[in-house]
């Protein structure tokens, strides 16, 4: 497919399609920037949008099999999200951003940008739907990384890999996943995804490793000097700076890492599975805020400090949690979940429903050796095969693809919500 193609398939007009964007972008380039333009400047850049995003979206929904198959060769090709989003910005002009609009949109905090990752979101949400190009992605993003082939041969020899946001360390067959942000409790952001991503792929790749453990290190941060912490959620000051990319953090976090924890990797392996899959605990100490509270609910075994709590505080941020709605009450039931997803309750790891989530809570000082005697519980001939079971029962994949399928949408709108952008703001200068 080039930009020279006029049809994908009878009736369809690229040009048309090509000729409507470039009308919507012209249109935008001649207007201030999104945070000065007058109530009048601000209804022709929403009425031109909600046109071209129409367009769009119905383009893709009636020939998402079509344009996946012309980039992918005929499904022949793993394309991982990033690449699948480049990939249809060159073949199918005016369908996603250009590469120069997403560099243009990533020089400006959140909110001065036209919001263009909502087009790209558009765009996944209909490939996600389709019955055979969704699964064909979802497999491509369970294959490992180049990045952790080409560090597997360094960690098998070494059984250690040290990276800027994660730490990983093989003892004795089991794979150690330290938390190392320590200046800033953890806190998630894209680098931090591409490191824990890494990492994951490594402990399944990895044969000598049995079972993996993820734990927050000690921090640096004045608040928490000297204590570990799991996890402090999405990092506030990044989305207000622009960067947490839709793509490349919150559509890759949930289609790669977590999702390989939860389905192991994708392999041309044996005849019996596909897939490399390996027990998982959580350790968590102070607290799993947002997306650490998130990580919980894949996990096979979850230890917590009586002093530590869970909270899932996106809805009053203004964002979805990632696949928690998902997941969560199907782990807690519907009540105990709408209380924390639309509520922003917090869970004190001693309260009754803490239990819900956490499978143990030992006082502080007991973690390691309750950590060690967990360890030894999953790390068992019986364990994997049921853990596999488990997953499929409570996870299948199409009804996680398409929660995704919506979520890369709706999430790409809330990331650009008035309100998003007015809470966040506050992040702009100082500390979380």
């Amino acid at each position: 497919m080039t930009a020279d193609s006029t049809t994908l398939s009878p009736g369809l007009d690229l040009r048309a399609l090509a000729g409507e964007a470039r009308r919507a972008d012209d249109l935008l380039a001649g207007l201030p920037s999104p945070p000065v333009r007058n109530a009048t400047q601000r209804a022709a850049a929403s009425s031109a949008l909600d046109e071209i995003r129409a367009t769009r979206a119905d383009f893709v929904e009636a020939h998402a099999e079509e344009i996946y198959d012309e980039l992918t060769d005929g499904r022949t090709r793993c394309l991982r999200i990033d690449e699948l989003v480049r990939a249809a910005a060159l073949a199918y002009p005016g369908l996603v951003p250009t590469e120069e609009q997403m560099a243009a949109e990533f020089s400006r905090p959140q909110a001065e940008k036209e919001g263009r990752e909502i087009d790209q979101g558009i765009f996944l949400r209909g490939i996600l739907r389709a019955p055979k190009a969704g699964p064909h992605l979802l497999d491509a993003m369970l294959r490992p990384t180049a990045r952790a082939l080409r560090l597997l041969p360094e960690f098998t020899e070494t059984g250690v890999v040290q990276m800027e946001a994660v730490r990983l360390e093989r003892r004795d067959g089991v794979a150690q996943l330290t938390l190392c942000r320590d200046d800033c409790l953890n806190a998630e952001d894209a680098h931090q995804v591409d490191d824990m991503e890494t990492a994951v792929d490594l402990v399944l790749l990895d044969p000598a490793v049995r079972v993996a453990l993820l734990r927050g290190g000690v921090m640096s941060h004045r608040r928490y000097a000297g204590r570990r912490v799991f996890c402090a959620g999405i990092n506030l000051k990044k989305l207000s700076s622009g960067d947490i990319p839709l793509v490349d953090f919150l559509l890759r976090r949930e289609l790669g890492y977590i999702h390989k924890i939860v389905r192991g990797i994708r392999t041309d392996g044996s005849w019996h599975s596909k897939f490399v899959d390996k027990p998982w605990m959580a350790a968590v100490d102070s607290f799993a805020i947002g997306g650490g509270t998130q990580l919980l609910l894949v996990f096979d075994h979850v230890l917590a400090a009586s002093d530590s709590y869970l909270s899932l505080p996106a809805a009053t941020e203004g964002i979805i949690p990632g696949a928690a709605n998902f997941r969560l009450s199907r782990i807690t039931g519907p009540r105990v979940a709408r209380q924390v997803i639309l509520g922003g309750r917090r869970i004190q790891a001693d309260e009754p429903d803490a239990r819900l989530i956490v499978d143990e809570v030992v006082p502080p000082e007991e973690m390691d050796a309750a950590i060690d005697a967990a360890l030894a519980r999953l790390d068992g001939d019986a364990v994997l095969a049921n853990r596999r079971m488990v997953n499929l029962a409570e996870e299948p994949p199409e009804e996680f693809r398409r929660y995704m399928a919506e979520f890369a949408l709706q999430q790409a709108l809330r990331i650009y919500g008035a309100d998003v952008l007015g809470k966040v703001g506050g992040f702009a200068v100082g500390a979380r």
